[in-house]
């Protein structure tokens, strides 16, 4: 019989001690539970990668594009696997939301590569991965996908469509999907009326962008992230101080790295993903699917988004079994655009009931 080790107790007892009683509940319990049982995402490397060695064999793709998978390992049965948005990375993205996925089962996040970008073979390391989770877990993943991450999720889904090789997913979920250049920059309008269409029209003018352009589109992604980060009402009851201090850190250092090749070929690959299809003859999947979108939705989406005009209107084509919500604040500071940082528990109870709507099997009551 092993020795009995009292080490979580003392450390929960010892915290118990040291807690500021201005420090909120919620936010004392998710700390301590992280600090008790510590499962920090550690990289991964694929054993299956036939699809991404044919992409790069080909020469159609190069190591620099490469995507870095992320894991952590959680004993549930169903796994998830977490594509970001443009900034920050997967593992950051979810930040507040681990611990609640984490108990559905294991997580995988994908993070793009600084230095390049292919959509090709992004799509072809998602067919590798998902391939491979079912094979460890003997269980189909839920995709998570935000914003730029949702027409990756989207993307894929079509090609797979297109050779008539269904996604084997368990479900889908979507938050503040971005597919295509039209969500963010109307065409039709002289210039982009959205705060990111702002932060990403030089990259579609030309092929070279200057370096004053790639600064200038850093502070706007650091601006937005640090229009959340005011709000210190909600802060303090969401996060440590430290935490805080370690997140915008990582985000920063994020903005930072990627290059101004990485941000053409990100930009590049929303470009070449087209404005959703009315006609959908043959379901994108036949999985559950919750689309998330925010209150206040402005600062990047177009009024006129193709996307959300599709999902909201005509989503039940291409997704038999969808439910579409709108997340809102009524306490507090609106909910922006993915604002799962800052706005995680918001979101929560849609995203919460989802999951136990695929684990019971009750799809139509999904969300």
């Amino acid at each position: 019989m092993p020795a009995l080790n009292l080490r979580p107790v003392l450390t929960f007892l010892a915290t118990l001690q040291r807690v500021s009683p201005v420090v909120p509940l919620r936010t004392f319990l998710r700390t301590t539970s992280n600090r008790l049982r510590p499962c920090p995402p550690q990289r991964f490397v694929p054993t299956v990668r036939r699809a991404q060695a044919a992409v790069l064999a080909a020469g159609r793709a190069g190591l620099h594009q490469l995507a870095t998978v992320w894991h952590e390992p959680h004993g549930g049965p169903l796994p998830t696997l977490v594509l970001g948005g443009f900034v920050p990375d997967a593992t950051e993205q979810v930040f507040l939301l681990r611990g609640h996925l984490a108990k559905a089962g294991p997580l995988y996040y994908l993070n793009y590569p600084p230095d390049g970008f292919s959509l090709e073979l992004v799509c072809a390391q998602l067919d590798d991965l998902v391939t491979e989770i079912r094979q460890r877990h003997g269980h189909d993943p839920v995709i998570f996908a935000v914003s730029f991450g949702g027409g990756l999720a989207l993307e894929w889904l079509r090609r797979r469509q297109a050779r008539t090789s269904p996604a084997p997913i368990a479900g889908l979920v979507l938050v503040s999907p971005v597919a295509c250049i039209a969500d963010l920059i109307a065409p039709d309008a002289p210039k982009p009326a959205t705060l990111l269409g702002r932060a990403l029209a030089p990259y579609l003018a030309d092929e070279t962008v200057a370096a004053a352009a790639v600064e200038k589109s850093r502070a706007i992604f650091a601006r937005m992230f640090e229009a959340g980060a005011q709000n210190r009402g909600s802060l303090a009851f969401l996060l440590t101080r430290n935490e805080l201090a370690r997140l915008r850190g990582h985000v920063m250092a994020t903005i930072r790295r990627i290059t101004a090749r990485g941000a053409c070929e990100r930009v590049r690959a929303l470009r070449a993903m087209p404005e959703p299809a009315g006609d959908f003859s043959v379901p994108l999947t036949t999985a559950p699917v919750l689309v998330l979108y925010a209150e206040r939705e402005e600062a990047v989406l177009t009024t006129a988004s193709p996307t959300r005009r599709q999902l909201e209107r005509g989503g039940r084509r291409p997704f038999p079994h969808l439910v579409c919500r709108v997340v809102t604040n009524p306490r507090g500071a609106p909910v922006q655009h993915a604002s799962l940082i800052f706005h995680g528990f918001n979101f929560l109870p849609a995203i919460t009931t989802f999951y136990h709507g695929l684990k019971s099997g009750k799809v139509g009551r999904a969300a």
